[in-house]
């Protein structure tokens, strides 16, 4: 029942976007196209930066992140709710979707290097590695989405594949069926 809820809201918020930049809208707003009371919001959502959060998180789930072709079909998602992310990546507040993004990406591949380790704390050089590229890839994915309107998706996910640390990328793709694709190669 919650996530119907949640989703709910951020289908009204995703209608309040197409013609309001973020910083302007209020919850009030929120709750009042989607029908529902403020305590109801705040039962789900700390405030609207969460749920912008929680949109992107919802939106980015399914994506594997060390496949080509997954990252790339992410990215053509974005692209097809352009205004969303257009003003999700607009807001410069210190609650802006980059921050959070930034966040999300980190412990996803934080989870995955341990997973393919064994380990349960990374060595401080990779820990920064998986950072510094996370930083790189979502402020590359801003730039792209805000001023990109001629770069594939395929092209920006092999590049950002070919700025990985290396020694990140030995830990990501090290098996035979994680192998780095061939075009991603630097």
């Amino acid at each position: 029942m919650a996530d119907i809820t949640k989703k709910w809201i951020a289908d009204h918020m995703r209608e309040i976007m197409k013609y309001k930049s973020l910083d302007k809208i209020r919850v009030t707003e929120i709750c009042r196209a989607a029908e529902i009371e403020r305590p109801t919001f705040y039962y789900h959502f700390r405030d609207k930066y969460e749920l912008v959060a929680w949109m992107f998180c919802t939106d980015a789930y399914g994506t594997d992140i060390i496949s080509l072709s997954s990252a790339a079909a992410g990215l053509n998602r974005m692209k097809q709710d352009i205004l969303f992310y257009k003003r999700a990546y607009e807001d410069a507040s210190q609650n802006a979707l980059w921050r959070y993004m930034l966040e999300y990406f980190v412990r996803r591949y934080t989870d995955l290097a341990k997973e393919k380790l064994g380990t349960d704390v990374l060595d401080p050089q990779l820990a920064y590695s998986i950072r510094f590229y996370c930083m790189g890839a979502v402020g590359m994915t801003r730039e792209w989405v805000l001023t990109d309107n001629i770069t594939s998706a395929e092209t920006v996910v092999q590049m950002m594949f070919s700025s990985m640390p290396e020694n990140m990328r030995s830990v990501l793709f090290s098996s035979a069926s994680g192998d780095l694709p061939e075009k991603a190669r630097p």
